[in-house]
């Protein structure tokens, strides 16, 4: 009986967690070599990512001028960001914005695109994919947007407009709040069909082309019922790795706006959390405060892409 009653714990019943841990420190001796290979990254990821994100963290809630050591201020930064700072409002607004019009847009248009063009001869994907991708890769490339809406006749968009006769007199587009946002957003959409699309275009060309076949066998009758049973379900990894890198770039929007609409932009009208970031840390030196920024920002960031990874999950399923 007492035999039996051994077996059933040893088999049953949860192991001490002494014993949990001596397995897991027997494993990582067992695999010391895959962790000394991964070292150096890791030495380098928590030194330049975690380790910023946590200073980051600890300063929101100092303040500090780099003049002075941190002096502890407690949740003062946060209360006067969301109810003493009306720029930050606006910032915030711009943001979810962008966010919101040019991630899900530029997202869908990288896909279109990236499925489209590799449906064309191998000669002619490999040049439009380098046409497509050129621009995420050119630099400040986005500054040719300042030759399309100058705000004199030289101007491509007045030119037209003025040829046209809809207009009378040029229209000065970077000081005129009412065009500020909606040319951040074309100019965003723009340069962010870049990174997702080249990963769209690989997860493309790695699906396999017997799926189809079997997939036609087993009922589906066009194209669109392909997209959704067969060919999303096995680009899952490129989609998410696509919504992650389209949100950062929508949440991330801070030189196109100092670039083309001034620092700051008229009235705030190109204002966002990054240019506000910048602003208190590299102008007024207000690091804490800056930091309080850099967190929410942080914690926006996050939490979309949690919600986006839950929703790229149920793609054809």
């Amino acid at each position: 009986m007492n035999n039996e009653r051994n077996a059933f714990q040893k088999i049953f019943l949860p192991k001490p967690a002494n014993h949990q841990r001596n397995s897991t420190w027997s494993l990582m001796r067992q695999n010391k070599q895959s962790y000394f290979l991964i070292a150096p990254y890791f030495v380098l990821f928590f030194t330049f990512t975690v380790l910023p994100v946590l200073m980051a963290v600890a300063l929101s809630f100092t303040s500090f001028n780099m003049l002075q050591p941190p002096q502890f201020a407690g949740w003062s930064n946060y209360i006067r960001l969301f109810l003493e700072n009306e720029v930050f409002m606006t910032a915030l607004q711009n943001t979810l914005i962008i966010a919101v019009v040019a991630g899900p847009v530029s997202y869908v248009l990288c896909f279109t695109f990236a499925w489209i063009i590799n449906e064309m001869p191998p000669k002619i994907r490999a040049f439009m994919t380098v046409i497509f991708y050129a621009p995420s890769i050119s630099g400040n490339v986005f500054f040719v947007w300042l030759w399309f809406f100058s705000g004199d006749r030289m101007g491509f968009v007045n030119g037209l407009l003025l040829n046209w006769g809809l207009i009378d007199a040029p229209i000065n587009y970077f000081r005129d709040p009412r065009y500020i946002l909606p040319i951040l957003l074309v100019v965003q959409i723009w340069l962010s069909l870049g990174v997702a699309f080249l990963a769209f275009i690989a997860g493309l060309q790695t699906v396999d082309r017997a799926m189809y076949e079997a997939g036609a066998m087993d009922g589906i009758r066009n194209r669109w019922q392909e997209l959704w049973y067969i060919t999303l379900p096995s680009m899952r990894p490129q989609l998410m790795f696509g919504a992650v890198m389209q949100i950062t770039a929508s949440f991330a929007v801070g030189d196109i706006s100092i670039q083309l609409a001034g620092f700051p932009s008229v009235a705030y009208a190109g204002e966002t959390i990054v240019t506000h970031m910048m602003d208190f840390g590299w102008i007024r030196f207000e690091m804490g405060f800056a930091s309080a920024i850099a967190v929410i920002l942080f914690l926006m960031m996050v939490g979309t892409n949690k919600a986006v990874q839950r929703l790229l999950r149920k793609v054809g399923t």
